[in-house]
């Protein structure tokens, strides 16, 4: 190979290997000009800590809520299962012009707002109303005694219902649960509707399923 011919491919080495040396330190320039985390807060320039911190504190809590849900009542508490229930709601002496019209509501609607220890749930179903009598004991000649009904409690404007009320429950080990308030035999609720507002007492919870 002629001596010209081997110094222009030494001269065309040398040149790629300084363009090569420039384009690695020009890099190098880059980067160290590039901090990791600018004045700005931001990282390499380009995403905001603050941004990434916030996502990741929503991250959080949106996986708090569904795997360590607190007592407040979320439908992923551990432990409780849902199930329908019947409930049997005691009113003694409503005063009420015209029982009947207020039995063909509940006949009718079918439906009741039911509000427990003053902190009101929703609507549940009435699944049957009666109208309980009211009896006298009479003695009878013979010594025994019989029970009739008593007029007295049909001309005071008063009737005692017994209604039952049926809805889906959270079932837990300390009872039933409709909201977050429990619902046990002899607890007070308030019952509300179109032309009504009375209080009765729970007198049997029944756990279907």
């Amino acid at each position: 190979m002629p001596r010209r011919c081997l110094l222009l491919r030494h001269r065309s080495q040398s040149q790629t290997g300084n363009e090569n040396l420039e384009v690695l330190q020009g890099f190098h320039l880059q980067t160290n000009n590039m901090a990791i985390l600018d004045d700005k807060g931001r990282l390499f320039g380009k995403v905001s800590i603050l941004d990434i911190g916030a996502a990741l504190v929503i991250l959080l809590v949106i996986f708090g809520i569904f795997f360590y849900p607190s007592t407040s009542g979320s439908v992923a508490q551990i432990g409780v299962q849902t199930k329908p229930v019947e409930v049997d709601v005691l009113i003694r002496g409503l005063s009420v012009r015209d029982p009947q019209s207020l039995v063909s509501e509940f006949q009718s609607s079918k439906k009741t707002n039911i509000i427990i220890r003053n902190q009101p749930y929703g609507q549940v179903d009435v699944k049957s109303v009666q109208v309980l009598n009211r009896e006298a004991i009479v003695p009878q000649p013979d010594g025994s005694v019989k029970a009739y009904l008593d007029p007295r409690f049909s001309q005071a404007l008063a009737i005692d219902l017994l209604l039952t009320l049926a809805g889906n429950a959270h079932i837990s080990d300390n009872g039933v649960l409709l909201g977050n308030s429990k619902l046990k035999i002899g607890t007070p609720v308030e019952l509300e509707g179109l032309t009504y507002n009375f209080n009765g007492s729970v007198i049997d919870v029944k756990i279907k399923g």
